[in-house]
């Protein structure tokens, strides 16, 4: 005579564990990410361009210095002055050596609180 076991009632899998890895990605990535903008460029909308006129204006950005037309200069807005025939000349940045978003940004924005308003970002 053959008997059978009653069948077993099936578990339901338990909840806790997966509701545990949920709450500890959550942890995770709202200490991982970073909230708000180190700085925004107020870029104009592309226009028609202007023209190009005086001396030669680039200026270099590298990580940890500024140069104006290949000479390093400490202080990039009072080397500007004999340069520029008015705050609108155009002046043309260029980022060397790995320099970063941020210090462009920092460049432009000490430019802008300077009065140079036309800036012309090239790679």
């Amino acid at each position: 005579m053959y008997f059978t076991l009653p069948p077993r009632p099936r578990r339901k899998p338990s909840l806790t564990p997966m509701i545990d890895v949920v709450f500890l990605l959550l942890v995770f990535f709202m200490l991982a990410s970073r909230f708000g903008a180190d700085a925004m460029l107020p870029l104009p909308l592309a226009g028609t361009g202007g023209e190009y006129s005086g001396p030669p204006r680039l200026i270099d950005i590298y990580p940890d210095r500024v140069a104006l037309n290949g000479v390093d200069t400490a202080d990039l807005t009072q080397a500007l002055v004999p340069l520029m025939q008015s705050p609108s000349d155009m002046l043309v940045l260029r980022g060397k050596d790995g320099a970063t978003l941020q210090r462009i940004v920092t460049v432009t924005e000490a430019l802008r609180q300077a009065g140079y308003v036309s800036l012309v970002l090239v790679d």
